[in-house]
């Protein structure tokens, strides 16, 4: 498989950007990967770079966005941060990579059993760690069940997970609030901003369309 070019990129529309990812997550909870050699593709992508996504998750070492979605090099902008949401340099990034780089589509992609959500959750403080939990405490606050505070924290995963899913649907709002450029191209149908989970028991990842 070749890096893609201006004029393959120029092909991809929004969903089908989105069913290219759907497809190489198949490919990769079958252990299949598409035919690529990524020596070739540095040296297809030396001159330039043609992504169709823009991808942003968590830093966990087990949601590398290219090995997951099954993509080469020069394929799609990965943006990791603990916790995927978004400030305004993310932000920044996001609006090179649609607006000046040609990418279609946004994915917002959180995960089962996300540290960084856990942390959230138990309110847990260290040094600059302390400030960065707290983007993700809006979506702890927006789960209203349990209410119980005992059943509130990491050692409930289901909570765990359902507070992931919400930071990934709350990021989203904060793309279209916090950024005209975005929420423009996204309004006009340029791109499609989507949220996702990836589930770290079977390699599976869940759109929300």
């Amino acid at each position: 498989m070749k890096a893609h070019t201006k004029e393959t990129q120029a092909t991809m529309t929004p969903q089908k950007s989105l069913q290219y990812l759907k497809e190489g997550n198949q490919r990769f909870q079958n252990n299949l990967k598409a035919n690529r050699n990524l020596l070739e593709q540095v040296n297809d992508t030396r001159d330039g770079q043609f992504p169709f996504a823009t991808i942003l998750s968590c830093i966990d070492s087990r949601v590398s966005s290219e090995l997951v979605f099954d993509q080469g090099l020069g394929d799609i902008f990965s943006v990791r941060i603990a916790g995927n949401f978004v400030n305004e340099d993310i932000l920044g990034s996001m609006e090179f990579a649609c607006k000046l780089a040609g990418t279609k589509l946004i994915v917002v992609l959180g995960h089962t059993s996300c540290g960084a959500v856990k942390g959230a959750c138990d309110n847990a403080e260290l040094g600059n760690l302390t400030n960065m939990l707290r983007k993700i405490k809006p979506a702890v606050e927006a789960v209203t069940e349990p209410k119980d505070t005992s059943l509130r924290n990491s050692s409930n995963l289901e909570f765990v997970d359902t507070v992931a899913e919400k930071n990934v649907k709350l990021t989203i709002n904060r793309i279209l609030q916090e950024s005209d450029v975005l929420a423009d191209m996204h309004k006009s149908g340029e791109i499609m901003i989507v949220g996702a989970m990836y589930n770290i028991k079977d390699g599976a990842v869940t759109f929300f369309e």
